[in-house]
């Protein structure tokens, strides 16, 4: 007969030791903290490894962000109520020891930086008005060039066209698939009734391509997105007031896109013509019942409240773009060259690019995304479903066949 242990003597079992890395565990709260354990902290990653879209404030911040603004649009869209069941886990006993939950942001961030990511942004407006020089000046690289051919002979297009360029570009080891759509001819034509049809009909495009890949049976484990996240809509520094093209354009496209008006060469006016003609063109849009991004009703919290409801009350945003470079005070800057100075592309003081390459790459950019999955692109599903009764499953030939 083998020996009995008795109880009293038998060995406890042994709780895992916290890694260095980790702090102490508080008690569960009954609200969730955002972000998944950012109290838990994490060791800290340089700079350089953070992943552009998730933001410039550290890897555990925004990754939360952009988790919870997944979670919340899709629950908006949906009905449903999966936010309210997160206060049930509160009633749960105290760890007993670490178990790495907090990891989660981690492995997020690992398998963001492997796979990358796509982001698709569109630029609308008169030519003219530097569209091409923007992005590359917000890129830092030549991501957006006119047409060889349209350069050549520099005819205006008789009818709006559609380019898309595209490019991997990479920063700190994140790849990200950057494609630019150009709209050449947009609003350059004598008659411009109905010009936007086009730049519609090219988003609907991108979605029906989506929707397609998702109803195959057998489906590619990671589905192109040439779905457009942003549409940067470029206002004439008219300093007067909007065209009935930049309202009818706006009204059409944004339930389907996510729209960010911005005053194009707003070098060109005063300090004082500049804040009056950003509050004229505020009133037209709120007049005409036209909402921007970030929409209000897409507010999650009071914090979000608070940080959209100031960048909403600062656009349009009046930019300047350039892509020379010029010394001023010993320092290579990014400026357009005047008779009375240098204009810095850069400066707060001089325009407000500073604050859209902010709001449109570091803090809102994962935002973007998600709120075209999660709100137009769904939108756009549910239509189609319910007009044609579903969609019936294609073959992987239709679906090479549709994709070229």
């Amino acid at each position: 007969m083998s020996d009995v242990v008795p109880p009293e003597v038998r060995p406890k079992p042994a709780v895992p030791a916290k890694p260095p890395n980790v702090a102490v565990p508080s008690p569960p709260s009954p609200v969730p903290p955002q972000g998944l354990g950012l109290a838990a902290g994490i060791s800290p990653h340089p700079p350089s490894a953070i992943p552009v879209p998730i933001g410039s404030h550290g890897p555990v911040s925004t990754v939360g962000h952009g988790v919870g603004h997944a979670v919340s649009h899709a629950s908006a869209h949906n009905g449903s109520h999966s936010l309210g069941n997160t206060h049930s886990c509160s009633g749960g006993s105290a760890l007993l020891g670490y178990i790495g939950i907090d990891t989660i942001i981690e492995q997020m961030r690992k398998k963001t930086m492997k796979t990358g990511f796509d982001f698709n942004i569109m630029v609308v407006g008169n030519s003219g008005l530097g569209k091409s020089t923007l992005v590359n000046t917000l890129f830092k690289s030549q991501v957006s060039r006119r047409s060889p051919s349209w350069a050549h002979d520099g005819k205006i297009p008789k009818t709006v066209e559609i380019k898309s360029v595209s490019h991997v570009i990479e920063e700190g080891g994140v790849k990200m698939k950057l494609t630019v759509v150009d709209t050449p001819g947009f609003g350059d034509q004598i008659n411009n009734d109905n010009c936007w049809e086009p730049i519609s009909k090219h988003i609907n495009e991108q979605f029906e391509k989506f929707l397609k890949e998702e109803v195959n049976i057998t489906r590619k484990k990671r589905i192109p997105d040439t779905r457009v996240h942003c549409c940067l809509y470029f206002i004439s520094p008219t300093g007067h007031s909007l065209r009935q093209l930049d309202l009818e354009f706006m009204k059409n496209l944004s339930h389907s896109v996510n729209i960010i008006p911005i005053i194009a060469k707003a070098d060109t006016m005063t300090i004082e013509e500049r804040h009056e003609f950003k509050q004229r063109v505020r009133k037209e849009l709120d007049m005409s019942g036209i909402e921007f991004y970030p929409q209000k009703e897409f507010d999650e919290d009071m914090e979000d409240k608070s940080d959209n409801d100031k960048i909403r009350e600062m656009m349009p945003f009046a930019v300047v773009g350039s892509d020379k470079e010029y010394q001023v005070n010993g320092k290579r800057v990014l400026g357009r060259e005047t008779a009375w100075g240098i204009v810095e592309v850069e400066n707060p003081n001089h325009c407000e690019f500073a604050q859209l390459r902010d709001f449109l790459i570091r803090s809102h950019l994962q935002d973007l995304k998600e709120v075209t999955h999660n709100i137009h692109y769904e939108t756009y599903r549910a239509k189609r479903l319910n007009e044609n009764g579903g969609l019936h499953p294609i073959s992987s030939n239709e679906s090479q066949e549709s994709n070229l």
